[in-house]
């Protein structure tokens, strides 16, 4: 990906607020401080940060305002959490999601990526790797949409090919009833289907299943 493009997406940063309540809380002023480092990283490297919003309840109709290209989830405490809203934010619309952690948990680690993290990072946030990371997760995110619009095809394409063998049998038991009862010709028997079916606005399997479905209702 061009840089100029990397840099002109649309980010949104998921993180804890960074006004700390209690001076005394170790961890929540340093989870603010890597908040934002990571903030002033994005800045430093030219992106376009859009806004820094928290993992809550209201964060699916921020992010459908906002329509961000790519979510920065940054969360040490309360992780699962924090990333449940975030996959539930955009389950309708999906978008590459990057994890910015300290836990290093390899089933955590798994789990986010299953969940649709397109990069879990662990340890450091140091400037330079920002871009590279964004990168990466940019690219990942693509490959993965492209396996899923594959896959949608080839199961639309068995889908389609199910209909048609259920509508090609359908057909072929109401001409073989037209054959049997009526001494036509398989070709005759599909023709009386056909021109009813035009004569009727329908489709010929349509016309051959109420067929089908009279027949068995008189018995």
């Amino acid at each position: 990906m061009k840089q100029t493009m990397l840099e002109a997406l649309r980010i949104v940063v998921i993180a804890p607020d960074l006004d700390v309540a209690d001076p005394d809380d170790t961890h929540a002023l340093s989870q603010a401080d890597r908040s934002r480092s990571l903030r002033i990283g994005l800045l430093e490297n030219g992106f376009n940060l859009v806004a820094s919003l928290p993992a809550d309840t209201f964060l699916q109709e921020r992010l459908a305002q906002l329509q961000p290209d790519l979510i920065i989830l940054d969360a040490e405490s309360e992780a699962r959490d924090a990333l449940e809203h975030v996959v539930m934010a955009t389950r309708d619309a999906r978008r590459p999601i990057v994890m910015f952690t300290n836990d290093n948990d390899s089933s955590n680690a798994r789990a986010a990526v299953a969940a649709g993290v397109s990069a879990y990072i662990v340890a450091g946030l140091s400037t330079e790797r920002i871009r590279p990371i964004l990168d990466v997760a940019m690219a990942r995110f693509e490959q993965d949409q492209a396996l899923r619009a594959e896959l949608a095809d080839a199961k639309s394409e068995v889908q389609d090919l199910n209909t048609e063998l259920k509508n090609r049998r359908i057909i072929d038991r109401a001409k073989g009833l037209l054959m049997q009862r009526q001494g036509l010709s398989e070709q005759a028997a599909y023709e009386k289907l056909r021109k009813t079916a035009m004569d009727k606005s329908l489709k010929v399997v349509e016309v051959s299943q109420r067929m089908l479905d009279v027949v068995d209702l008189l018995g």
